[in-house]
């Protein structure tokens, strides 16, 4: 019989050695693949808040994970036998390979390789939910940053915008579709005049910049001026809202929302008749602003075309057409005669009358949606929010690229701009509110829970950068406005 040779009896000693481990292995992965089994079935026999589909779908992902680095495991397994193998067979010629290094350096790039794909597909399936909860960590610090001051109930529908005077007695305006426009008390949350003109939702209001004076928009297809004489009410200890359980959200009904005569509007003066009604236009006018001076008006229709009307004779100086679909906002800038105006269309067009011979038009194409709003802020820059999710912030000696977008999780309504401080306040059709810089980096989210924030769409924002109390208000579709004071220090330097 042939004497075996040493190197014939060392392959044949590795062969064995691999067949029993890869035994080994096998059995390994069968209980394990066991152990996995009772395991999603006892996690199947628990009570879960989680929908069955989402919980299943997790199941199935981490299962994935966990045949994946089993996998591996098996493979690292393979690469140190072989090593082994090799070490055996070239101790003979003093040389031996690190099987430390060679299987780390492999088991790291398999790894990566293997995982990046499921990696890639839990962060994109569970993005929103990953954002929510983490959002979650700050409430705290936006609750000490952002807190509610004053709610003021006294509408019976809707409200769709809201505006602070810019005259003494500042007092806070808004206008509803249950076919008034009111003013409060900042401080007190108290109404101190019903404007009961129109015949028609009241879609905007704005105050005279010098004035006591008021212009609302309305869908009877006119805009009002209308006079106002209030008297300010003592102020009263107002309570701290801001103390609340956590950032639980709740679904709410019509009855939980704030009772139509909640604080009382029935009791305070009523202005029936404008000084001036501004009638050119043939739909619903759906916004109206007071050009720089106060002696000139802007309205925008659904008729597709913006009025400049003098506010002395009411008559109109300049019909603006141009937009190819309804209007949904119009509005001035604060130092010089431009009117920005936005549109169903996607677009939203600058309108200059600086020159009293030429009267120009830029047009904005950014959005792919309803162009919801457009406002001025200091500078040549002007901030436009859509329906399509986004906000852009544009110079106005450059109109082909926004030079900031904010991209959001819902469509947004009517922006405001702190123009001292240069933040951007984005009410949501999902009835978050957020704080972001001109530069598009998110600041905060405003408090909403169920004791506090908006239970419906929020409609519109304003800011009221000197008044000592409340300096951002919010309006929205659960009949009430809200007065918020925000840290704005702090809230720049947690920037």
């Amino acid at each position: 019989m042939p004497i075996e040779s040493g190197s014939c009896a060392s392959a044949r000693q590795a062969k064995q050695k691999r067949k029993s481990h890869s035994l080994s292995i096998r059995r390994i992965n069968s209980s394990e693949q066991e152990r996995a089994a009772l395991q999603r079935d006892m996690l199947e026999g628990q009570d879960s808040k989680l929908p069955s589909s989402v919980r299943n779908t997790l199941l199935e992902l981490f299962g994935q994970i966990e045949r994946e680095f089993e996998n591996l495991y098996i493979e690292n397994l393979e690469l140190r036998r072989e090593i082994d193998t090799l070490n055996e067979r070239l101790a003979a010629e003093g040389q031996t390979i690190d099987g430390a290094e060679l299987s780390k350096g492999q088991l790291k790039t398999k790894a990566s390789h293997s995982t990046s794909q499921l990696s890639q597909k839990l962060k994109t399936t569970y993005k929103a939910s990953t954002s929510k909860i983490v959002s979650s960590f700050k409430t705290t610090t936006s609750r000490a940053i952002c807190q509610l001051v004053k709610e003021y109930v006294g509408h019976r529908d809707g409200i769709w915008d809201v505006s602070v005077a810019k005259t003494q007695p500042v007092v806070l305006g808004t206008a509803s579709a249950d076919h008034t426009a009111l003013l409060w008390s900042i401080e007190t949350g108290k109404s101190l005049v019903k404007y009961a003109g129109h015949v028609g939702s009241v879609n905007s209001i704005k105050f005279h910049p010098t004035e006591q004076v008021a212009l609302t928009a309305s869908g009877d297809q006119t805009a009002h001026i209308w006079r106002y004489i209030v008297q300010l009410p003592a102020p009263q200890p107002t309570a701290d809202c801001s103390q609340v359980s956590g950032e639980d959200e709740f679904e709410f009904s019509d009855k939980d929302e704030p009772d139509g005569d909640g604080d009382g509007s029935s009791d305070c003066p009523t202005i029936r008749a404008p000084l001036t009604s501004l009638k050119s236009h043939q739909g619903v006018v759906i916004a109206a602003d007071w050009l720089v001076g106060g002696k000139q008006a802007v309205t925008a229709s659904w008729d597709r075309t913006a009025n400049l009307y003098d506010v002395e004779t009411s008559e109109l100086v300049h019909s603006l057409t141009g937009h190819d679909q309804e209007l949904t906002h119009c509005c001035t800038h604060p130092t010089q005669r431009l009117v920005v105006t936005s549109s169903r269309d996607t677009t939203f067009r600058l309108w200059d009358f600086r020159d009293p011979s030429i009267h120009s038009v830029n047009v904005f194409q950014g959005h792919t949606d309803t162009v919801t709003s457009a406002v001025f802020t200091v500078g040549d820059n002007v901030v436009s929010g859509s329906d399509d999710r986004t906000v852009k912030v544009w110079d106005l000696k450059n109109m082909r690229s926004p030079i900031a977008t904010i991209r959001t999780d819902s469509a947004v309504n009517r922006i405001n701009v702190c123009v001292g401080q240069r933040i951007i306040a984005l009410p949501h059709d999902n009835r978050q509110v957020r704080l972001f810089d001109m530069s598009g980096v998110r600041l905060a989210r405003l408090p909403r829970s169920n004791r506090q924030g908006h239970r419906r769409m929020v409609c519109c924002s304003a800011w009221s950068e000197d008044h000592p109390i409340c300096n951002l208000f919010t309006c929205g579709f659960d009949r009430q406005a809200i007065g918020w004071n925000i840290n704005i220090p702090a809230l720049l330097q947690e920037k």
